[in-house]
């Protein structure tokens, strides 16, 4: 075999290797299945308190994590607007593998950013009307971010740029 074979056939490999790696982040909670209904607990109808989510299959050389909560059918589904932000978090530890069920003490150096309630925290699904699409968002990032203050959303997303290494996303619905 030439070089120039072996290149291309390593090549190959590092790149399916890097795919297998990146299908093997995910996100999810034992309260609701991916696509399911997000229980009333978990909503402005309920307690209001942050699902318990899991994630596993971190790609490596992750430093550490960001967590995007958000709704992009706002206000209504059928002629969305918007898109709602429920909760905003970084620098999660690169090892963490979850949040507990209304997570009151965010693991150590685990920084919030403000949601549209002009808050920090979790804001549970509160859809004006119809069923709604709550997307778990959890980035794998190449570095640890900068303390940001408390950044929205969109300013949380700039600091990120060129620091993705995956991204694991967990879909619930909620409708009252």
């Amino acid at each position: 075999m030439g070089i120039k074979k072996f290149v291309l056939l390593l090549s190959f490999f590092l790149s399916v290797i890097s795919e297998v790696s990146a299908m093997s982040f995910t996100i999810q909670s034992p309260a609701f299945e991916e696509g399911g209904s997000i229980p009333p607990k978990y909503t402005c109808d309920g307690e209001d308190i942050s699902p318990p989510l899991q994630w596993q299959g971190v790609p490596g050389g992750t430093r550490s994590l960001a967590l995007i909560v958000d709704d992009p059918d706002a206000p209504d589904p059928r002629a969305p607007r918007m898109t709602w932000v429920h909760w905003v978090l970084y620098d999660l530890p690169a090892d963490s593998t979850g949040l507990p069920e209304a997570v009151s003490t965010l693991p150590p150096g685990t920084r919030e950013g403000i949601n549209d309630w002009k808050r920090t925290g979790y804001g549970g699904p509160c859809p004006p009307v119809g069923r709604h699409r709550y997307f778990f968002k959890l980035y794998a990032l190449d570095t640890v971010l900068p303390d940001l203050g408390e950044p929205t959303k969109e300013e949380l997303l700039r600091a990120m740029e060129g620091h993705v290494l995956g991204e694991a996303v967990l879909m619930g619905t909620y409708a009252h």
